[in-house]
């Protein structure tokens, strides 16, 4: 059983350090309100990953890995993503993309959990990884343990998801100390870049889906 944990975190971590659009969307959200940011967006994900678990259980796996439900999933993501990245440059062009050096966390910091599960369920890779990965590590667990043997393999995937993230926001969270308000700008259209990019890719990804 110690095997199936340590398997599963080393493998969780594999993951969770791989660039994303929830990993650039932490750092941008660890800027403003600090490392809570991680915490939250990483709890809305580690909800949306006990519901897959349950669905691939189920036998939903099957209709997640068509065509079909790759290029909804896809689309929908990037549009999403797109979106995400258009705000925040609006926000800079507005003046309203703003460091919190005053402690307002609880306002700013409302939502992340929700956007932690649609950012992670809108992207077409998580669906792939859980469907294709997952989804053997799972039943291999569950034929050796049961459910205790699932009960083990989501704690180690999730806690290598949950300490690399809040280690992220924390570091990200320190730089509001050092970075003027120009430099934060910057990095916020930066970040917001790399967000439409993605959302670019899962819609080009979706797009040559039609024609296979």
């Amino acid at each position: 059983m110690i095997g199936t944990f340590l398997q599963s975190l080393l493998i969780g971590y594999s993951g969770a350090v791989m660039p994303g659009p929830l990993l650039t969307y932490n750092i941008n959200q660890s800027m403003r309100v600090g490392v809570r940011s991680g915490f939250l967006l990483v709890a809305g994900h580690a909800l949306l990953e006990l519901a897959t678990i349950a669905l691939l259980f189920l036998g939903v796996g099957t209709f997640l890995s068509t065509n079909t439900a790759q290029i909804v999933i896809g689309s929908a993501g990037g549009i999403l993503l797109i979106f995400f990245g258009a705000v925040m440059i609006k926000d800079v062009i507005q003046g309203k993309a703003k460091l919190d050096m005053q402690g307002n966390v609880k306002e700013k910091s409302r939502g992340l959990i929700l956007n932690g599960i649609v950012i992670s369920a809108m992207n077409p890779y998580f669906i792939i990884w859980w469907t294709v990965v997952g989804l053997g590590l799972m039943m291999a667990a569950f034929k050796a343990y049961g459910i205790i043997g699932i009960a083990v393999f989501f704690a180690g995937h999730i806690l290598a998801d949950f300490s690399w993230y809040i280690l992220i926001s924390f570091l990200a969270s320190r730089t509001r100390k050092l970075m003027n308000k120009k430099a934060y700008m910057i990095i916020v259209v930066i970040l917001a870049l790399v967000l439409i990019g993605f959302g670019i890719n899962f819609i080009m990804t979706a797009v040559t889906k039609l024609f296979i």
